[in-house]
Formats: C-alpha cells, structure tokens, sequence
C-alpha cells in the first residue's frame, strides 16, 4: 500500500470498504442538521412538512436517519416541535400555539401559564384530565371562558412533571385507587393489583398513607394508574405529617451511598495539615450565640474596641474544606439546596457528621473557618476588612436569652457566668448600638412581625403555641452577620469575581400602582416617584406610627414587595437598602453560602470558581428554598388542624389577615391558628371582593370587612384530611368557658 497522501474527496477501495470509516467520514461529509438549521428550514417552508420531505430538503443520509429522528423527538420533548394529526412537522409558534406549564386547582380544573410570560389559559376540567399538575404541555387557543379568560385546549403534552405521588388509599364499590396529597392533583390515581411473581407484594389498607409509582399517565380516554412502593402508615400516626411533606413537595431525605461513603472518610477533629495555608486565631475569645435548640453552629463572633472604633471578627465554618466542588457530598447538597426545619425535625443539606460534627463551631474544639476580619468606625460605617482561612477554637457556646440577661437585664447571675467573656461581649453590644443606627441612616425597612413556636407534649402533639420574641440578642448577632454579607458581596464585585447575590427587587410598577391607590384612600403618599427607595417605606412606616389600623397599613406595604432570590446579577436589596449583598454566613445550611465561600477562596488565590450556569443554579437555589417553606407550611397547617379538631364549637377573637374573592382569613388571638369564614358565612347579602381596597364589601348593607378587622367567629369544621379550618362569624354568641380569648 502506498504512503502517498489521498487528494481531497479521494479513498482508496480499501478504505471505501471500511464502514467505521465510512461512517467517520460521514460526520464530516454530512454533518447532523442542528437544531437551528431544522427551525430555519421549517420556518423557510412556511408549512408543516412530512419526515420525507424535511429529509429530503436537509440532505439527511439513509445512516444518519435513525439519529435525526432521535433529534426531531428530543426538540418535541423540549416543545421546540410538535407533529400534527398527519405525523407532519411544526413549530409550535407558528400554529399560534402556546407552551407552558400547568398547575392544577382542587376543584377539578386548571390554568396554563405559559413560557412566553403571555396571560394564563383557563383549562376546563375536561382538558384537565389529560394531564395532572405540573406536566409542560402545548395547547391552543379556543376562545373565552364565560368568565372572560383566555381559554386554552391541550395539543400535546411535552413532559410529564409526576413520576411518584404520596396520597391515601380510597376503596370505592370494590374499586383501590389513591387520592394524592397535593390537592392539585385533582384526579383520582386507580391502584394497579399487586404484580403477579412478585417475592413481596406491598399491601395497603383503606385510608393508610402510600406512595405510588405512576405506570399509566392520563389521557383523556383513561385515568392515571399507579403501582404501590411504599406504605408509609396511618394518617394520625406520629410524624406522618412530615413524612407526606417530604413526598409531596419531592424533599431529597436520603443521603446517596456515594456522599455517606464520602463523609465517612473525612476525619473526626481538625488534623495538623490542614493547618496549612491558614491562619491561627484560636487565642481570640470567639464564641457562638444561637438559641438553646441549636445543634448546627455556623458562625462565631468576637469584638473589642480599637481607639474611636471597633473591631468585629465573624468566624464561619469552613464547609467547602470538606465538601469539595463536584464530589458526591457536594451533589446532594445541591440537590437539597438547604436545610430543612420541620417542628421537631430537621433534614440537614449535609450529613450529621458535618453539619452536627466536623463542620459545627461547637466550643472547645479546633475547627476551620473562613474569617471576615472588620475595621468599623465608632459610627458603625466599615471602613476595611480582610477574608483569610484560619483554625479557631470556640470558647463558650453561649444562648441569646443568657446574652440578654447578661447585657441588657444586668442579671448579676447571668454577668458572672459570662466571666473573663464579658468585656467582649459588652464591646460587641456597643458597635450593635452603631451598627442599628446605620441601619435606620441607611433607610432599611423594618416590618413588625410576629414569629411563634409550637410547644409539643410527650405525644408529639402540639400543647401550646406561642409567640417568639426576637430579643435585643438576636439582633446583635443578626447585624453582625448582615455586616459579614456585605463584605464578601463587596469582595466579590470588586474583584469582578461571578457568584450568587441575594437580590430584592422593589416593587413592580403594577404593585406600586395598587398601594398608591390604597395609601391615598388613607391620606398617605409613599415617596420616589415611579422608583421609591426602602427608605421612603421606612419613612412612610415613621408617618404612621402606632395608629389602629397600622398593622393593616404594613401588611399592604408587605405585599408590596417582590420575593427575595438568589441571582448572578447584582441589583441590590431592596429591603435591606443594599446596592450589594450576598450570603455567607451558613454554608452548612444554604448551598448558596458555599458557594460564596469556594468564590472567596478561588478570588483570594487570583483564580475563578466557575460551578456552571450561575443564572440556573440561582433559580434552582431559590426553588428549594420556596420548597422548604412550602413543605413547612403544609405540615405546621396538619399540627393546627390537629390541635384545633377538639375544639369545635368554641368562639375566638381575631383579627382578619387576609381578604380573598371566596371569604376572610382570620388570625385568632392567643391560639395563632388561622382559617376561612366563607363568603356565604359574611351575612344576609351579596358580598364582593374589592381587590384595590383589600375588603369584602355587602352590595345590600354596605358592611365592610377589610384586611386588620377585629371579628369574632366560632370554629365550625376542621378538615384533616384539606388541611383546612373553617370559621363563622359570631358577634351575637357570648364568650363562655375556656374559649375566652
């Protein structure tokens, strides 16, 4: 065979007898018509075409057919293209078609809100069948519901958003199917029997909680069926209440083998060599102060005077010493993206011997930290500061109601406990004072809110509930870590360094537009024109004072406000009056202040940590924290109801906090339960929802019931099962016995 070098375009026989080089050859020949190109030709075609054709105009080759038709089904599946009832080719746009995701309503039916940011579509029960809450379909536009919605009916289904549904057991006429927790899950899921063979068939009695697995989707010829995997228990059984949350909302509660066997290999104490690089700061006094429930101690705190001034040492546990970039333990905590905190229960992002262990500032043991080292001036404006990687050695594991003792009841008890840590302590309440008077000149929003905690007995069930006062040490430690956040987001900007910032927006100008109008019919005006600061609410809530009806002027204000998310993009803090602010304070519960730390460290080496996508992993960080708080939700609505159900028949009083097109919201005093008095519980009238105003409003009697109103209602139903509590009015009934409140 000759060495020579083939031509261009030239092959000897042999090597035309090779196929794998036939093949290669092809690639380049004729490359796989992209994505793009196969939009542009349909586009150019202005019609939808048959595979044939659209082969034919691509050029595609007889071997490269089976790898686009794996192509034209991958670009169907992201909605890129759909096929009509004639098997042609489309785009979606082109047919005036609209893609989105769907979320279903308890009552059966549904809307589409589609991608594009155009209005939802109204989606009858009947095309509700098709699909269930959360799949991504295509739809097209029908006309209008006789509510004047924009109404949609379902082409395709894209992508199916269930694969596993936690819900009860229901037998009917014979007939097993499940009812799924998440009441937008409308349909009822028919149980498949028991798979024949089967070694271990599950078994599930009436009314028992489950999980199943979907083996049939519905269709609009035929319900969903599933196949039973687990049986969780009974629906009163201690704890259900968390284990359905943890399905229902698809919480991650189990740690991979991979991250367990990861963790396992990390050591138990700080070793020697991890000493390099870093520096030691296990001679300063830092101590930790959380509350007295606190397992998980991520920063620690130390202050002392410097002349006119102040210098503030925030040490944070060093988690990504340990949870390396990409590794199995650093997977699972992304996928869980924080902590979750149930009433007595916690699914942590780490492992225990991390996040309780290695990682925990707990007090007289060595451990690695991130340090932000602050020079603050005796005005509480900071004037440098320095991040280092540094060993310390936590000496006292201190309470926030033992700190307020100490420095603000002068309890002589609590002052002599804190020994030689005093004078610290007292500098570190000295700059607090400097650093809230910056906070008020800065002009950050202060909105009262009232947190409250759920007291158990020795059954699991709820004794008590009561309020939570945050007390004056909570807020030195809380303006503490605020200070430590604006550094690092400071250090990251500057240096140019990508990384995820905690954003909020203010208010969109529609919002605006609504409180305006509801402020003038108070006589207020909030100031900033078209683009207000948080300074002008503060200034507005200074205005208001301790007026009656100050807790329904601030709730509006609230609601004003956009939700806070974690963004590469730095537009500030709107609540906080920010121009930059990021999280770095709890990287063994929020994988975002992680990811701050490993920033740091790549900017402090003059190198870029680059994770991936910036803008995805924001929205997906911001998703599991609306996932934990909507799990949390659900199961503190199943301990209320629970607390609640003996107590039917008994008269409240409240106040109503919040006013809906279908009844009232009320708060009631003392219990800090809320639930519905339906509109048809209002009175002898037709009542109607004025959005503008917040008020249900009698079109006969002219009676007003608006958002802060004081009412008096009387406990009529709890739904155990809806997770619901229902109210009615009783102003006429007399307050007797225990139900005084």
């Amino acid at each position: 065979m000759s060495n020579k070098p083939h031509k261009t375009g030239t092959l000897s026989k042999i090597r035309r007898a090779d196929p794998w080089i036939e093949r290669e050859k092809a690639k380049y020949e004729h490359p796989l018509p992209s994505r793009e190109y196969i939009l542009q030709m349909l586009a150019a075609q202005g019609a939808p075409l048959e595979i044939g054709r659209l082969v034919e105009l691509l050029d595609v080759q007889p071997s490269e057919l089976e790898s686009f038709q794996r192509r034209l089904g991958a670009m169907a599946r992201e909605a890129q293209l759909m096929q009509n009832r004639r098997g042609d080719w489309l785009i979606p746009d082109k047919a005036d078609l609209v893609r989105g995701r769907v979320t279903g309503h308890p009552d059966g039916y549904g809307f589409l809100t589609p991608e594009d940011g155009s209005p939802d579509l109204f989606l009858s029960a009947k095309e509700m069948d098709k699909v269930l809450h959360g799949d991504k379909v295509i739809a097209r536009v029908i006309g209008v519901d006789r509510k004047g919605r924009p109404e949609g009916k379902i082409v395709d289904v894209t992508e199916r958003a269930n694969r596993f549904v936690v819900g009860r057991v229901i037998e009917e006429h014979g007939v097993r199917f499940v009812a799924a927790e998440n009441k937008r899950i409308s349909q009822d899921i028919l149980l498949a029997p028991p798979e024949k063979g089967a070694k271990k068939a599950l078994k599930a009695q009436s009314g028992q909680v489950v999980m199943i697995e979907l083996i049939e989707q519905p269709t609009k010829h035929g319900q969903p069926i599933g196949r039973l995997v687990e049986v969780l228990g009974n629906y009163a059984d201690p704890g259900m209440e968390i284990e359905i949350a943890l399905r229902k909302h698809e919480l991650p509660y189990e740690f991979s083998a991979d991250a367990l066997a990861e963790a396992k290999k990390l050591p138990d104490v700080v070793r020697k060599s991890d000493w390099k690089g870093r520096e030691d700061v296990t001679g300063l006094p830092l101590v930790t102060i959380d509350s007295e429930t606190a397992r998980d101690f991520d920063d620690a705190v130390y202050c002392e005077r410097k002349g006119k001034g102040f210098r503030l040492v925030v040490a944070i546990a060093d988690v990504s010493h340990y949870v390396t970039a990409r590794g199995a333990l650093d997977s699972d905590a992304y996928a869980r993206g924080n902590s979750v905190y149930f009433p007595r229960r916690v699914i942590p992002m780490l492992p225990e011997k991390i996040s309780n262990g290695l990682c925990s500032l707990n007090p007289q043991v060595e451990r690695l930290c991130m340090v932000c080292d602050m020079e603050i001036a005796g005005s509480g404006a900071i004037r440098r500061y320095r991040f280092y990687p540094a060993v310390m050695f936590s000496h006292a594991r201190l309470t926030y109601t033992e700190v307020a003792a100490a420095l603000y009841e002068n309890d002589p008890a609590a002052r002599d406990r804190l020994g030689p840590l005093l004078p610290h302590l007292e500098a570190l309440d000295a700059l607090y004072r400097q650093l809230a008077k910056e906070r008020v000149k800065r002009g950050a929003i202060d909105f009262e809110t009232v947190e409250t905690r759920m007291i158990f007995d020795d059954h699991g069930k709820i004794e008590r509930i009561e309020p939570y006062e945050r007390n004056e040490a909570h807020k030195l430690i809380e303006e503490c870590m605020l200070a430590a956040n604006v550094c690092a987001s400071e250090f990251l900007r500057e240096r140019e360094h990508p990384s995820l910032y905690r954003v909020h927006e203010g208010p969109t100008p529609e919002r605006l537009l609504k409180l305006r109008d509801f402020l003038g019919t108070f006589g207020f005006q909030l100031g900033g024109g078209d683009a207000p600061k948080a300074q002008d609410y503060a200034k507005l809530l200074e205005k208001i004072g301790q007026r009656p009806d100050r807790q329904l002027l601030q709730t509006v204000m609230l609601r004003s406000l956009r939700q806070a998310i974690y963004s590469p993009d730095n537009v500030g803090h709107f609540g906080l009056a920010y121009e930059s602010y990021t999280h770095f304070t709890s990287p063994i519960r929020r994988y975002p202040d992680l990811l701050v730390h490993r920033a740091i460290k790549s900017a402090l080496a003059a190198r870029r940590y680059e994770p991936g996508n910036w803008e995805e992993i924001g929205l997906h960080c911001s998703m599991t924290e609306r996932r934990a708080d909507d799990a949390t939700r659900d199961v503190e609505a199943w301990l209320k109801c629970f607390y609640m159900k003996d107590r039917v028949g008994e008269i409240f009083e409240g106040s109503i906090s919040s006013v809906v097109p279908f009844g009232i919201f009320v708060a009631l005093d003392g219990v800090f339960v809320e639930g519905l008095v339906h509109v048809s519980e209002l009175g002898q009238d037709y009542f109607h929802f004025e959005e503008k105003s917040h008020a249900m409003v009698g079109e006969r009697s002219g009676r007003r019931f608006r958002l802060s109103d004081r009412v008096r209602v009387q406990l009529t139903r709890v739904d155990m099962e809806a997770n619901k509590i229902d109210f009615r009015l009783a102003e006429a009934v007399p307050i007797r016995g225990k139900s005084k409140y």
